[in-house]
């Protein structure tokens, strides 16, 4: 039976075994998944398989630099105990990675796996043997490439990866001089979590579709068709004002919107400042994490 690339894939995804091993199992198998899967365990290359559905919810956000901060890019790789997240080989793992990306050829992950890993094969193959070495579950989930031109990247990092963020800024000036700035910006973004950079970034649709919601918010409270739409503009405004990064109040001097305050670094230092684009990880948002119930657990092994 001719073993396809789609056959591979699955083959993959099921075990977490690297794409060559996968290959060999199943032209070894003529095919058979099942038999590929056993072929895997038997050569102790399916390891990671038995842990592979486990929750990995923990990890590090870590980020890289050009030299000239003209590149950036930021990873996200989960675990599954915030105890490996502090393992010093996990840390080290995920700093190669974030450099590994910055000259990756896309954001697919896909091909990022598939990438050479200095003497363990490829990135996939390295990441399970980590899986095997330490035990867990683990996991490459996301990354992203920032290369525009004129842009400057700034990254900062919270609670120890937890949290990771990039800002661009277009700009003439050298990283050195927007080094506070950038690195203020992005806290912002760390700890506001704003959605747009600004109202250029907003599609048509979400202002309408938040529009439609006010309105019907107003309509709710009694208000009058006439003064609706007066009032929804207001309070399109002030919701602006709290999802677009450039326009919320700046976290370190509430008297100044975050624009005003990178406004008045670039006179300053007499060059322009524009903050362009932002990227925030935070490590397993979005993800399920298991509930765990240590009295139920105990209770279970005791046959109560």
């Amino acid at each position: 039976m001719a073993v396809t690339a789609q056959m591979v894939k699955e083959l993959r995804e099921m075990t977490g075994a690297g794409m060559m091993d996968c290959k060999k199992v199943l032209v070894e198998a003529d095919g058979d998944m099942d038999k590929a899967v056993d072929l895997l365990r038997e050569k102790g290359l399916a390891k990671a398989a038995k842990k592979a559905g486990r929750v990995a919810a923990e990890g590090l956000v870590k980020f890289a630099f050009s030299q000239d901060a003209r590149k950036a890019a930021i990873i996200e790789v989960n675990s599954e105990t915030d105890f490996v997240a502090k393992n010093e080989e996990f840390v080290d793992f995920v700093s190669k990675l974030a450099g590994m990306a910055l000259t990756a050829g896309d954001d697919s992950l896909e091909n990022f796996m598939a990438l050479s890993y200095e003497n363990e094969g490829t990135v996939q193959d390295a990441l399970n043997s980590k899986i095997a070495k330490i035990g867990e579950n683990m996991n490459v989930r996301r990354f992203h490439k920032m290369e525009a031109p004129g842009c400057v990247y700034v990254g900062y990092s919270h609670g120890g990866g937890k949290i990771g963020v990039v800002v661009g800024l277009e700009t003439e000036a050298s990283a050195e001089e927007v080094a506070v700035v950038g690195k203020d910006v992005a806290m912002q973004v760390a700890s506001m979590n704003p959605q747009f950079v600004d109202e250029t970034a907003i599609s048509e649709e979400h202002l309408e579709h938040e529009k439609n919601i006010l309105v019907q918010q107003a309509l709710a409270e009694g208000k009058s068709a006439d003064i609706v739409d007066k009032m929804v503009v207001g309070r399109l405004k002030k919701e602006l004002k709290e999802t677009c990064l450039v326009e919320q109040k700046f976290v370190k001097n509430g008297d100044l919107s975050v624009k005003q305050y990178v406004d008045g670094v670039a006179k300053e230092i007499g060059k322009s400042i524009k903050v362009v684009s932002m990227v925030r990880y935070e490590v397993g948002e979005g993800i399920e994490k298991k509930e765990e119930d240590f009295a139920a657990e105990v209770a279970a092994q005791l046959g109560n």
